[in-house]
């Protein structure tokens, strides 16, 4: 069948014999189709899931490729189930349901024929009678061969609009059997965070589906989505008035109907509208919750005074003399805040003493018989507080036993005030990584007189979510806080501290094309390809070679995403040079990502039901759970099983080829997700990027990563600009004014 709509457009049909590529993300695939005057040809284009036996109806253009030959390039494609027994038993054997193969594929058509799909569907208890397959297994197989089917259709309809197929696998995941019918109703659920599309995406699919143009529906759709969106930003509220600005500009509408909207919502419970800090704020009604009860429990702890031990200056001492120091005046009055107040905020820069206080103020602690936990944002940050202070950390969403909703979206805190953390006293480091949302679920799993010591550096990088909060607790004037400035002996000898403070002071250090101090290193390199070959030079070569360091302890970090000198391009050469391909060495292509044995992973969500085994050790230990920022290594790709295995540090994590989209390569990383941690050796690209990027906190924080080995490389005017660049988007956060206004 073969025929013309048009001067560019063909229409052909046939029968799908072989999948030679799939792309789970995009849906994009390579067919060998036969047609059905026997023929064989190559089609290509977005054919989510399709499998070996599907009748196929394309419609698109035949052209010519440079290496492989004449393809089809499919632009619309229609699909029916296969009807004949020998393309029923085609789509079984192809693996298209989970738990069939060839075998089980022959004994379903021996006993079913033609009417196989149909009883897959809706007659598990015939499948029971097949030889072999068990009640159990019947109800699993039709389970899954009907979600397939409604994935494929969700797939379908949402590629007729351009939107990606893998939006259909998160709706089914959080809608289960009602996806289609929850779409259909509300196009706008695309935009959930769990499932991730953009306001743009969905308002194409709803206008394309019948929504009007100024439809309730859509005006409060894209207010939401405004607000979930800036929160990315940081922003815990919107101003009412940019609000109803930016979202008439969205959809393109008159402000009296965004104020329409924003009524309604504000009556349905999806926001809130009050003035704080002297603005008419439009809050989400989670981040106003979240905000609210973190500045009133902050409010009754600041305000709360622990009776001091009588002979808390000799214990002092004795911390001294097992510590084997002396402490400063500054670091004395610490230990007895700590002593005699519920709440503390410990602040300062590299090389003030906090690791020094951190250590005391546990051991103090204890000494005061106090049940005492040490916690922090990230896996990281937790495992470097662990070896500095000798005592057990974790993360801060291990502590509180992080889960996630039956929805998809969100995270559920099993330790809640209904299920309180077992301690006196909590130590929590890197406080400025933690959000409002983060920090409320800390405060509601506290005793009521549980002692709370925050410690961080307020000086870097704010949280990558919503608010300021260890800001704001400082300068609310309302917490006791310890500012740490003086920088002890053994660190004034680095030149990294010294060049970090510097720069945090507004300061310019002396550099120059070769100058080298030890520690640190200045290249200049004017042009964006320079840059990339120093830096795989030094990675793959120099470092190891000549200073005896690892690969695995070199990071290169970049203020930005994209460009030469971008994270993305940065691990697309670093892969090449430091993890090449090799004969044996197994490799997955997901979408333009390749993922080899061997290579440095990111996960970049959290993921609360990624199961891992604990490696090593007597303990055969499980559990669940991989957590955005954690970096691990492939250890193994199973093509036959579609997984593959990621070490993060001694805990092995399984991924299906669905979950490949949580995962980034890690040879380089933007200096946000770099916070929290610290490497030997740091290698920082500092040639060009926005001004919003390249600013003093970012070239700060990216310096204070560096234990042993700093090297900037790129031009001299670049590191000054970040210098002289003091901007910081301003975070619109209520939780300040709320402390300091009661």
């Amino acid at each position: 069948m073969e025929k013309d709509l048009d001067e560019a457009f063909t229409q052909i049909a046939g029968t799908a014999k072989a999948v030679l590529f799939q792309n789970e993300e995009n849906g994009y695939a390579v067919v060998k189709l036969e047609r059905d005057d026997g023929e064989s040809l190559t089609a290509v284009g977005c054919l989510p899931r399709v499998c070996a036996g599907e009748e196929l109806i394309l419609t698109g253009q035949f052209e010519k490729h440079p290496s492989h030959g004449e393809q089809f390039k499919v632009s619309h494609a229609e699909r029916k189930l296969p009807g004949g027994v020998d393309s029923i038993f085609e789509f079984l054997s192809s693996g298209a349901v989970k738990g069939i193969g060839p075998a089980t594929a022959t004994l379903l058509i021996t006993q079913f024929g033609e009417k196989t799909l149909e009883v897959l569907a809706s007659a598990p208890d015939k499948l029971a009678q097949v030889r072999g397959i068990s009640r159990k297994k019947a109800k699993e197989l039709s389970d899954d061969f009907r979600r397939q089917t409604s994935v494929r259709a969700l797939m379908e309809l949402l590629g007729n609009f351009g939107i990606k197929p893998v939006y259909a696998l998160r709706l089914e995941r959080d809608f289960g059997e009602s996806a289609m019918e929850q779409l259909l109703e509300n196009p706008y659920i695309i935009t959930r965070e769990s499932i991730g599309a953009s306001f743009t995406e969905a308002d194409g699919f709803a206008l394309g589906s019948g929504f009007e143009f100024d439809s309730p529906e859509r005006m409060a759709a894209a207010a939401l989505f405004e607000l979930k969106h800036n929160t990315r930003n940081g922003h815990c509220f919107i101003p009412a008035q940019t609000l109803v600005q930016i979202t008439a500009e969205l959809v393109d509408a008159e402000p009296e109907a965004i104020e329409e909207a924003l009524e309604v919502l504000a009556d349905t419970g999806d926001i809130v509208r009050e003035t704080v800090a002297g603005r008419d704020a439009v809050y989400l009604t989670s981040l106003h919750e979240a905000e609210d009860f973190s500045a009133q429990r902050v409010l009754k702890m600041a305000g709360a005074v622990c009776e001091p031990p009588k002979k808390l200056s000799e214990l002092i001492s004795q911390l001294e003399r097992e510590q084997g120091l002396v402490f400063a005046e500054m670091q004395r009055y610490c230990l007895r805040q700590a002593a005699s107040r519920q709440l503390l905020a410990l602040t300062g820069g590299p090389g003030t003493g906090k690791t020094t206080l951190v250590r005391a103020i546990a051991s103090l602690f204890e000494k005061l018989g106090l049940e005492t936990l040490l916690a922090a944002p990230t896996g990281r940050a937790a495992k470097r507080m662990s070896e500095l202070s000798e005592r057990p950390a974790q993360t801060m969403h291990r502590l509180l036993e992080a889960t996630s909703p039956e929805s998809g979206e969100g995270t559920i805190f099993r330790r809640n005030e209904d299920n309180l953390l077992k301690c006196d006293a909590l130590i929590l480091d890197e406080c400025s990584m933690v959000d409002i949302t983060l920090f409320r679920a800390l405060l509601r799993a506290l005793p009521e007189d549980c002692r709370l010591v925050l410690v961080g550096d307020a000086d870097q990088l704010p949280s990558v979510g919503p608010g300021s909060v260890f800001n704001d607790l400082i300068r609310s004037g309302v917490v006791e806080t310890v500012r740490l400035t003086e920088i002890f002996r053994q660190s004034a000898a680095s030149t990294i501290v010294a060049c970090a403070h510097m720069i945090n002071r507004g300061d310019r250090p002396e550099l120059g094309a070769n100058r080298g101090d030890g520690d640190f290193f200045f290249l200049s390199r004017t042009a964006p390809s320079q840059a990339l070959e120093t830096v795989l030079e030094l990675c793959a070569e120099r470092l190891p070679n000549k200073m005896g360091i690892k690969p695995q302890d070199i990071q290169v970090l970049s203020p930005m995403h994209r460009g030469q000198t971008g994270v993305k391009n940065l691990n697309s050469v670093l892969q090449r040079a430091m993890n090449p391909p090799a004969e044996g060495k197994k490799e997955k292509n997901f979408g333009e990502i390749c993922f080899r044995v061997g290579d440095r992973v990111m996960q970049n969500r959290n993921n609360y039901d990624i199961i891992w085994k604990k490696q090593g050790g007597a303990s055969e230990e499980s559990g669940l759970g991989v957590y955005n920022g954690d970096v691990g290594t492939i250890t193994k790709i199973d093509s036959a099983k579609e997984t593959l295995e990621v070490l993060f540090e001694d805990r092995l994590a399984t991924y299906d080829w669905g979950l490949l989209s949580e995962l980034e390569h890690a040879f380089a990383m933007t200096v946000h997700k770099a916070q929290g941690s610290e490497y030997r050796a740091v290698i920082l690209m500092a040639v060009d990027g926005p001004p919003q990027l390249m600013s003093r906190k970012v070239l700060y924080t990216a310096v204070t990563r560096a234990r042993e080995l700093l090297i900037i490389i790129g031009r001299r005017e670049s590191v000054f600009g970040m210098i002289d660049n003091q901007r910081a988007t301003r975070r619109f956060s209520g939780l300040r004014a709320r402390i300091a206004e009661n």
